[in-house]
């Protein structure tokens, strides 16, 4: 045990500090310190470790000139000895809590920050998805269906119109879609038990689009009808998006999307606290982009299974994208340019439409 080492102790009581001798020992929770006064009381005290409140290092490399010890009710000691009370605190097995040694030593505050990008990263790549999907089991159909309801209908305030197609139209691609989801077998169901109702709906106000709502619900604007005809592709480009936009519904891809978000949020709040709220945001855009372009992926390969079992070709449908996807240059530049614009083309939620639609041309999707 090292020698005890003198130090001065206020017992709260009085503003005149006492001389003590202070020595410390080993415990099993960690070192404890005894405490004798040096005037005539002569009285020895002790502390356990949770008693204590034991002064942090903040340094390294430079000691302060006097060490402040928190004996709780029983006042305080104030050591000089700096360099005495740390090699005796050592020899009594203390060891520094992780905090501690992140502010000593950049080599543990490096190691611990790469740990903790790991993690999050790792978090964010693998666990948010994970969770996502299991929780995503749990959501009841009657929920998507009641959010798909709440939500076209504030598209058909706002942005939607009712559609121009003639009644006839609608229904020889009604008979299509309905063909189509007629085959959608239990092996392509990525949750068992999970089977909407596939409805198809037409509208206007859009350009060329078409989109999945949860629950079932399939909305296609006239637009795309016409960019179809224009070219002209034929109902096959258009069966081939509507098998993609069944593959969004079937993986469940926005209400998936729904859980991710907050899953992700959650997840940052806890490990970050209430500086988290930028981060969260930030979180949430990357889920947004990143993941919308996995659900593009994992609805590329079910239309491709779906096509394959309905015997229909998907070069169309790729000769469609391709088609949207190439806008007409501005002035000046070559068509490269007008396919996107850098950071553009990032914060797209379909960043890589050309490179699907070659595979799809294909016959291909990645990740199948």
């Amino acid at each position: 045990m090292a020698a005890p080492l003198r130090a001065r102790w206020f017992d709260g009581r009085s503003s005149q500090a006492l001389p003590v001798l202070v020595s410390l020992e080993r415990s099993p929770r960690g070192p404890s310190l005894r405490l004798h006064r040096l005037d005539p009381a002569g009285e020895a005290m002790r502390f356990d470790n949770r008693q204590v409140g034991w002064p942090e290092r903040w340094s390294e490399r430079r000691a302060p000139r006097m060490l402040v010890v928190d004996l709780r009710e029983q006042g305080s000691l104030e050591v000089d000895d700096v360099a005495g009370w740390q090699a005796a605190l050592a020899e009594a097995g203390d060891r520094p809590p992780l905090a501690q040694r992140m502010q000593t030593r950049w080599s543990v505050f490096a190691a611990v920050l790469v740990v903790a990008a790991v993690a999050l990263v790792a978090f964010y790549r693998w666990g948010t998805p994970w969770a996502a999907t299991q929780l995503t089991r749990q959501v009841p159909l009657d929920w998507e269906l009641d959010l798909s309801r709440r939500a076209l209908v504030d598209l058909d305030t706002g942005w939607l119109k009712p559609s121009k197609l003639p009644a006839a139209r609608q229904a020889e691609l009604r008979a299509r879609f309905d063909a189509l989801a007629r085959e959608v077998a239990p092996a392509l169901r990525r949750y068992p038990g999970y089977a909407p109702q596939l409805n198809l709906q037409f509208r206007s106000g859009l350009p060329a689009n078409a989109f999945a709502l949860p629950g079932g619900t399939i909305v296609m604007t006239d637009d795309m009808v016409a960019e179809a005809a224009k070219h002209p592709l034929g109902d096959d480009a258009l069966a081939g998006v509507l098998a993609h936009e069944i593959g969004h519904v079937v993986h469940r891809h926005t209400t998936r999307m729904v859980v991710e978000q907050g899953v992700l949020n959650i997840g940052l709040g806890l490990a970050l606290g209430d500086v988290s709220t930028l981060v969260s945001f930030g979180g949430s855009l990357l889920t947004g982009l990143a993941y919308r372009r996995n659900h593009e992926t994992e609805a590329d390969c079910f239309a491709l299974a779906l096509m394959q079992r309905a015997r229909l070709p998907t070069a169309p449908m790729a000769d469609l994208l391709l088609a949207m996807d190439s806008p007409p240059p501005r002035a000046g530049q070559g068509p490269e340019a007008a396919r996107g614009d850098g950071w553009l083309t990032l914060l797209s939620s379909h960043p890589d439409t050309h490179g699907r639609a070659v595979l799809l041309k294909k016959g291909q999707a990645e990740g199948c």
